[in-house]
């Protein structure tokens, strides 16, 4: 998944489509998506709620 991030996926990323595409569940990409944060590899966009995404962090 990082790596189609890094080749330039250009929508934007919300926990459901992370599931979607690395076809796990909703849970797992949460967990995942949160273990990115802590390493300072995704920011989460300054939207909130059931409209959060994420981006690659630069």
């Amino acid at each position: 998944m990082i790596n189609k991030l890094l080749d330039g996926f250009d929508e934007k990323l919300s926990s459901s489509k992370w599931a979607s595409i690395s076809k796990c569940s909703s849970d797992t990409a949460l967990r995942d998506i949160q273990y990115l944060m802590s390493q300072n590899i995704l920011l989460k966009k300054s939207t909130g709620g059931r409209s959060t995404n994420y981006e690659l962090n630069s």
